[in-house]
């Protein structure tokens, strides 16, 4: 009889938590997952979204942030956005993590590859930063939008390294398809000359890029982003808002959630309306 209401016990516990994944359990970044395929690049992104606390409940739209290496900065910065809207006037927003669902280049981690500036190198499968920026134009940023309530006028991509790489691609490429993005620590090499463009005369600036380097970046990689610093803030033609900083102190890639923070507080206008802690 013990066994018997032990074996009811340990299927009822399973069957009542069966569509319950391991997310779930983690309120910091809980939300949704799905898996999309691009016809686009012809691969499978795997997509993580952290949605406001109250999202059930709030009848409006809420601004979406787009987090590329989503397989690393998803679990950071969708629970650290939580923490800062309790302490910050930044609001509370959808987070996208776009993700490979692994970190081995070899097996299906294709950064390097969707993030680069053409040309690419002989024998890189089929990609590169057009093609990715068109997944996400025509197939990612209109599933999302469908799928919750997202705000198109308020989306965000945030980049780091070689994401950063791609932001800087997509602030010149399509300025308007974002009204915020994040740069931080590029890597501008290969087709570094790609980024030091001219801009021609544009229509009203309706987008923002905060562009961050650490003070302890690797020295070829900060000698570079100090190079465009200097090239875009002498543009006069830029189609953007320009927030550029060194953030001290902050190294390549752990400095990514104080640039998070202070890059949001600077797209929300918010800057000077509270101390930044």
């Amino acid at each position: 009889m013990r066994i018997l209401i032990v074996a009811i016990f340990v299927t009822f516990t399973f069957f009542s938590n069966a569509t319950a994944g391991p997310i779930d359990f983690l309120p910091g970044i809980k939300g949704d997952y799905f898996e999309i395929h691009s016809d686009k690049v012809e691969r499978p992104y795997h997509i993580y979204v952290r949605l406001p606390e109250g999202y059930e409940e709030a009848d409006k739209n809420f601004p979406v942030i787009y987090l590329l290496d989503g397989d690393i900065l998803f679990p950071i910065l969708g629970a650290y956005h939580l923490l800062l809207q309790y302490d910050e006037p930044v609001p509370e927003a959808i987070i996208v993590g776009i993700s490979y669902g692994t970190f081995d280049r070899n097996n299906g981690n294709f950064r390097s590859v969707d993030y680069s500036t053409p040309p690419l190198e002989d024998g890189n499968p089929k990609g590169g930063a057009a093609l990715y920026q068109s997944f996400l134009k025509e197939e990612l940023l209109p599933e999302i939008e469908k799928r919750y309530r997202a705000d198109p006028t308020r989306r965000i991509l945030v980049g780091q390294s070689r994401g950063a790489h791609f932001a800087l691609y997509s602030a010149i490429s399509q300025p308007d398809l974002f009204w915020g993005r994040i740069a931080s620590n590029p890597s501008l090499n290969p087709n570094k000359e790609f980024f030091f463009q001219s801009f021609s005369k544009t229509t009203p600036i309706t987008s923002k890029l905060f562009f961050s380097s650490g003070s302890r970046d690797w020295e070829t990689l900060r000698s570079d982003t100090l190079e465009l610093f200097e090239h875009f803030e002498n543009e006069p033609n830029k189609p953007w808002q320009l927030k550029t900083i060194t953030m001290e102190s902050e190294t390549h890639a752990a400095g990514i959630v104080n640039v998070y923070r202070k890059g949001l507080l600077w797209i929300f206008n918010s800057e000077n309306k509270k101390e930044s802690k």
